[in-house]
């Protein structure tokens, strides 16, 4: 039977669009119900219709939550900033509006994905606020906002945000979730750069228990210890010794694993305000609780630097009470378990920077290229993917775009499918600053070429010429054959940074999409989420 649309919807999915006619009818019913398209007014369509459209899916009243929201989660996407997150769900119940405070990642470093983090917050079944470790302190503040809606609401209106049965994250086992780590062996490192390069990446190697293994595509989750320089330094700022206790137990220690010392949260400034006894430092401090930025540096103030605006010196067990929770940090695996069983590798940026003449660290990364030591153990879990994945099939093409350390699940990939004798064709966009020192795993990635399991490199260093030259150039400019894979079923992966990189290259896709495609702006969304759909345009971004 010929599966056409029915009268009332133009197609949005032209009739060469990578799918077959039941796939292709159902993607222009679903696209029809999501997509406000340019110029044509778009309205929900009513259910007969939206049967007609998507056959075999139910729409009846929906059920779960019982908050009578249809489910729809249009800020799920990073590249948004948090405000208009905010104003996309505004007028959605509570568990809508937290999911939108979210990074948007799902990235699972809280246990959750973003939407089973918020019904669990909105349900009262999780408490802590401070989990969405890539939102950072605006998405604590976000949540804090919402969380006191929650506290007014009486029982009878609470029932309404019970969160659905599959909110709370599944007792895992050991080594599956930040609940339960397991101790893994650190092996080795080694430098990527070469020469004279501003950067300093590494290639780590593990070896992981017995029992504990993972898939190309997961994550890595560790637990860092904080610098023990700047440990002492804070510990001086309070007047106090190594030797300090606090109910009983080491001061030292606790900073050292139990405390995050990177930005200051807003209890901490609360705490200062409440202990100094100076009128204007008391005003300037409480501001700086509410988020406020009277001396313009907010955004770069850490524990240590937020104690130097404060005359006054606060009690210890009041200053841990007011720290964070030191998190654990999560990177994209760089290898897979058929390329070397029972180890895992990473590829690790070491961040360092000077602000207000003192040498601020990442707290992971330098903790991994300074501080650990061959043969040290340390806690870690492997974090299963959230949609991020090799095709089932060997045969199906991959494009895969990651410069700098993107390149991680990448190099996973490639091991994966030598390892398979993966027959579909594997094309890599990678890039840096510098092709002589900052072209990571080369040699490997020559004999990926070589033995045919990478079977197109494309290459873009931006400090190198005249101009600036990045992945999304690369891509422009081959563009025809960058859709042409698509045309031939292609997947496409995006690694790397969120907010810009990872926004570029999906504004470049779409360029690629409409002129190679015949496509105006609104045809070309259509056939790049209708990619996302069927699981062919995946992202794993920070």
């Amino acid at each position: 039977m010929s599966l056409q649309p029915p009268p009332f919807l133009t197609p949005l999915l032209p009739d060469n669009a990578p799918f077959s006619p039941a796939q292709r009818a159902w993607l222009n019913g679903f696209f029809a119900g999501l997509l406000a398209l340019e110029g044509q007014g778009a309205a929900p369509l009513a259910p007969d219709h939206a049967q007609a459209l998507m056959p075999g899916v139910s729409f009846a009243p929906a059920t779960g939550p019982g908050d009578g929201d249809d489910g729809a989660a249009p800020w799920h996407d990073p590249t948004i900033p948090l405000a208009e997150r905010l104003d996309m769900a505004a007028g959605r119940p509570l568990r809508r509006r937290m999911m939108a405070a979210m990074a948007q990642q799902d990235c699972g470093q809280c246990g959750y994905s973003c939407e089973d983090y918020s019904n669990a917050l909105a349900s009262g079944a999780e408490a802590r606020l401070n989990l969405c470790q890539p939102g950072g302190k605006d998405t604590l503040r976000a949540l804090k906002k919402l969380a006191a809606e929650r506290e007014g609401e009486a029982p009878a209106q609470m029932s309404a945000i019970t969160a659905p049965a599959t909110a709370a994250p599944v007792a895992a086992a050991p080594g599956r979730s930040r609940e339960h780590p397991v101790a893994a062996t650190f092996l080795s490192r080694r430098r990527l750069n070469r020469g004279a390069s501003s950067k300093q990446t590494w290639h780590l190697d593990f070896q992981l228990p017995e029992g504990l293994d993972y898939a190309a595509g997961d994550s890595f989750g560790l637990m860092p210890v904080n610098a023990p320089e700047l440990v002492d330094a804070v510990i001086a700022r309070l007047g106090l010794t190594d030797a300090a206790r606090v109910d009983g137990r080491p001061l030292r220690d606790m900073l050292l694993h139990e405390k995050a010392l990177g930005p200051a949260p807003d209890a901490l400034f609360t705490l200062l305000a409440e202990s100094t006894a100076d009128p204007d430092e008391k005003v300037r401090l409480a501001r700086l609780a509410e988020g406020e930025d009277p001396d313009g540096d907010l955004a770069t103030t850490d524990v240590l630097a937020a104690l130097d605006k404060c005359s006054a010196v606060p009690e210890a067990g009041a200053f841990l009470a007011a720290l964070d929770p030191l998190q654990p940090r999560l990177y994209s695996i760089s290898s897979s378990p058929k390329a070397a069983p029972g180890r895992l590798s990473l590829t690790v940026d070491t961040v360092r920077y000077d602000i207000g003449g003192r040498t601020r660290l990442g707290v992971a990364s330098t903790f991994l290229a300074d501080r650990i030591e061959p043969g040290a153990t340390l806690p870690v879990y492997v974090q299963k993917a959230h949609g991020f994945a090799l095709p089932a099939s060997g045969d199906v093409p991959i494009i895969m775009v990651g410069p700098g350390t993107g390149i991680a699940p990448f190099r996973a990939f490639l091991q994966e499918r030598l390892a398979t004798r993966a027959a579909g064709g594997a094309w890599l966009f990678f890039g840096h600053q510098h092709r002589a020192s900052d072209f990571f795993y080369e040699e490997e990635l020559e004999g990926f070429q070589a033995t045919g399991t990478l079977t197109r490199l494309s290459l873009a260093w931006s400090r190198d010429g005249d101009g600036k030259v990045y992945v999304q150039d690369r891509m422009r400019e081959e563009g025809a054959s960058l859709f042409d894979w698509l045309e031939r079923g292609a997947h496409f992966y995006i690694c790397g940074d969120a907010r810009r990189m990872a926004a570029d290259v999906d504004k470049a896709l779409h360029d690629v999409v409409a002129q190679h495609g015949g496509r105006d702006a609104a045809a070309a969304r259509a056939y790049i989420a209708a990619l996302k759909a069927a699981g062919r345009y995946q992202a794993d971004v920070y």
